[in-house]
């Protein structure tokens, strides 16, 4: 997606892309970090945030995932926890079922708080807050463990996952182009690699009405670290059909989950 800042505009697209999936014959249907509101104008962005009962984007995605009788993986949204101006906001990621009902949620762990060069810092921290639960929900067969982003980059929270059964990862993401360059591809596949499971990465292109410009590139990479599908710098909707008994294959070619060790690392001052 290029989601840009206005809701009611994003919710158009995410109608129109869960209709063409449905039509596809897809089973599921992945959106990207920030699906409902792109804007880091906080002061704009705030009149557009809304709680989750008022969420505009998340009441299409349940209706859509209703109609079309499909499970939409609603990457991210921004909202207010409630309506205390001075409480942060919440960068939540949304797994619906096919009868509308949100299956689960995840609240973004690690914020992307960096300097990227002399004239560009991030403080998400500033107007976000931080979640604490690693989250694992079953879907059509399998178990998807749900991230966001900027987690991509703290492989303990995939072992958490892993741990607790997800044989898929999702990463939905709005990743900068100098970060997405460097890092995007082999961080999606190192995770893949060391987890034995398919990760299935959302992503926001282009250039966006706020100014900023994103990665693009959504990607899903088999259990074995294989690229299976790269959309590239385009907008759009891509299809990717999972056998999940690669899974099991990965995992039985190369046990590293079987073969986890609790250690102990003492910190030795000379």
């Amino acid at each position: 997606m290029n989601s840009g800042i206005d809701p009611q505009e994003n919710a158009r697209q995410l109608s129109s892309l869960v209709a063409e999936a449905a039509a596809g014959a897809a089973a599921m249907i992945f959106t990207p970090e920030m699906t409902g509101l792109l804007d880091r104008d906080r002061s704009r962005a705030a009149r557009n945030i809304s709680t989750e009962a008022d969420d505009t984007v998340l009441a299409t995605a349940q209706s859509e995932a209703r109609k079309a009788h499909i499970w939409v993986h609603l990457g991210s949204l921004a909202v207010k926890v409630s309506d205390n101006l001075d409480e942060k906001w919440l960068n939540r990621s949304y797994l619906i079922s096919p009868d509308g009902e949100i299956a689960a949620r995840y609240d973004k762990i690690h914020l992307f708080d960096v300097d990227l060069g002399p004239d560009d810092s991030v403080r998400e921290s500033s107007a976000y807050a931080g979640g604490h639960n690693a989250v694992v929900a079953p879907v059509s067969g399998a178990r998807l463990g749900l991230s966001i982003c900027y987690d991509l980059r703290f492989p303990g929270l995939y072992e958490a996952l892993t741990n607790a059964g997800a044989d898929i990862l999702s990463v939905p993401a709005a990743f900068t182009v100098p970060t997405g360059i460097a890092h995007w591809e082999i961080l999606l596949r190192a995770r893949a690699i060391e987890a034995g499971a398919y990760v299935v990465a959302a992503a926001q292109c282009g250039g966006h009405e706020d100014g900023r410009a994103t990665y693009g590139h959504s990607m899903v990479v088999d259990p074995w670290g294989e690229i299976l599908l790269d959309m590239g710098e385009g907008n759009g909707l891509g299809f990717c059909e999972l056998d999940m008994g690669k899974v099991q294959e990965a995992r039985s070619r190369i046990p590293a989950i079987a073969n986890r060790k609790k250690f102990k690392m003492p910190v030795k001052m000379t």
